[in-house]
């Protein structure tokens, strides 16, 4: 039985996010690995060496633990990033194909956002073992005592063994919060791209013209940074929040934090509001230019689908 048009367009948008998802993570890996260190040095106890800054903490971790320290965590990464943008976008078009099947092409901003909210939930259940794992993995320096997980696989097995099949699923919570970042994103992201169709089309002097032909990648690269940077502001400290939940505990077994509450009760007596906001430069370096590879490679992607259809 052929496919229709519809499942065809699900798993070309599928398709083009993976491969967005891949780029980023690829190009902006060392960014990832500081970022996450920063965000869990709560001043106390510590594992990690003490960095000054974003420039600092790279050239540390190369020189003390060269480019394996660099690219901790890398193949879960390069796992969790594609599985996650492959199945976002996917889940993200069904659910705006749903909203919009008996109203027409255009959704309202609402819509928008219940649609990526429902994808980003779904995507977080599926994903949170494998994001567990780049944490830890991008959190083991020389200066730990406990026996260093050996790759993917073996701190699944390690982390099953160890603390239980639910330890997998550590900063759930947290991490439902964040699916908030990806509403915020591509509700701004749709907005934004709409305000720019329109003002280009206004100036075109072909009324018909699609939006492919209208928009070119520096639109995209404007608008991937744009939609992230209001992502980021806005949901940041739920990230610090996820990564302090999802160290591995001590060798007497007792974790660092309990739950959510306990990182934030911690977290606001110790550090104040900073706290909740450590690693944003490197998170900016990182996503913003991020955002802008992973669109721009998504929509020539997408159009390159399109187009080999349509041939």
């Amino acid at each position: 039985m052929p496919e229709s048009k519809s499942e065809r367009w699900q798993w070309e948008n599928a398709t083009a996010g993976a491969v967005a998802g891949f780029a980023t993570v690829a190009a902006m890996h060392p960014l990832d690995v500081v970022r996450t260190r920063f965000q869990v040095n709560d001043g106390r106890v510590s594992n990690l060496p003490s960095y000054k800054n974003t420039a600092h903490a790279i050239f540390t971790i190369a020189r003390l633990e060269g480019l394996r320290g660099l690219y901790a965590g890398f193949y879960p990464a390069v796992l969790g990033s594609t599985v996650s943008w492959g199945l976002y976008f996917f889940f993200y078009d069904r659910a705006k194909q749903r909203y919009s099947k008996n109203k027409g092409e255009k959704l309202s901003p609402g819509e928008h956002l219940a649609s990526a909210a429902e994808a980003g939930a779904l995507v977080c259940l599926c994903t949170n073992p494998i994001w567990l794992v780049k944490t830890r993995l991008q959190l083991q320096t020389p200066l730990h005592q406990t026996r260093p997980y050996f790759g993917l696989y073996d701190a699944l097995r390690t982390i099953i063994r160890e603390e239980g099949w639910s330890a997998l699923y550590k900063g759930i919570v947290p991490g439902l919060f964040l699916v908030s970042h990806g509403a915020i994103q591509f509700t701004t992201y749709e907005e934004l791209r709409k305000v720019i169709v329109d003002l280009k089309s206004k100036g075109s002097k072909k009324d018909s013209e699609s939006d492919d032909k209208l928009l070119k990648s520096v639109d995209y690269a404007v608008l991937g940074a744009s939609s992230k940077i209001a992502a980021i502001l806005l949901t940041y400290p739920f990230q610090v929040v996820r990564a302090r939940l999802q160290q591995r505990p001590s060798s007497d077994g007792i974790p660092r934090y309990m739950d959510s509450w306990h990182v934030v009760k911690e977290t606001a007596r110790f550090e104040g509001v900073r706290g909740f906001y450590k690693g944003i430069t490197p998170n900016l370096l990182k996503n913003v230019p991020a955002a802008s590879i992973t669109f721009i490679v998504y929509e020539n992607v997408l159009k390159l689908l399109k187009n080999a259809r349509t041939d």
